[in-house]
């Protein structure tokens, strides 16, 4: 009797992908998502223009900016296509239901792709990525889309070290390296400057 394992299927297919994404040294092409033309290197069209739709597509009331319930609903969307996407990869044969041996099928294969590629771990796909941003923004009024795209051209700037208007995989790791260790820096400021100052007087 065939069994339907969508639930079990779903949160295994989690599990691999959180754990076998490649390096970018092994297989520079993994972060070059934003790479539409696939020549292996990221325009600055390209980097700005991925950011911003982005943004774009979550901004349901079309005003030029993006709440936080609205790029939480773009989330939840974005994972239902992920959801439903995982289910037809795994549905071989498109009956709507997982048979043990299609299940078995999928992770033998991912078990075996992933022995190929180093582990990356804690790494957020685009869906929770954006569920992160959304509760970040809580508090903090809606993303202006025009700002993001000023914002995104910095960051391609930046990422652009040898200035020819195209940033390859190396550019993207050193430049998201640098940011992190600014972050890292901002953020070691930020807690001796708490421990330095001094304690508010106790109220009478």
């Amino acid at each position: 009797m065939r069994k339907t394992l969508l639930a079990g299927a779903l949160a295994a297919l989690t599990l691999a992908a959180a754990g076998g994404v490649a390096l970018a040294q092994q297989s520079p092409a993994r972060g070059l998502r934003a790479d539409a033309d696939g020549d292996g290197r990221i325009s600055r069209a390209e980097f700005v223009g991925r950011r911003v739709q982005r943004l774009t597509t979550a901004d349901a009331n079309g005003d030029g900016s993006v709440a936080p319930e609205e790029m939480r609903a773009a989330a939840q969307a974005h994972m239902a296509q992920r959801a439903d996407a995982r289910f037809q990869r795994l549905d071989a044969n498109s009956d709507g239901a997982i048979s043990r041996a299609e299940f078995d099928s999928r992770r033998a294969a991912r078990a075996e792709a992933g022995s190929q590629r180093a582990a990356r771990p804690g790494r957020m796909h685009p869906g929770a990525g954006m569920a992160h941003r959304g509760q970040h923004m809580e508090g903090r009024g809606p993303v202006s889309i025009a700002e993001a795209q000023g914002k995104a051209e910095q960051a391609f700037t930046r990422m652009d070290a040898d200035r020819d208007g195209f940033i390859t995989a190396a550019e993207r790791q050193a430049g998201m390296q640098a940011m992190r260790e600014q972050r890292h820096g901002r953020m070691s400021e930020h807690r001796a400057a708490r421990q330095a100052s001094p304690p508010a007087p106790a109220s009478e």
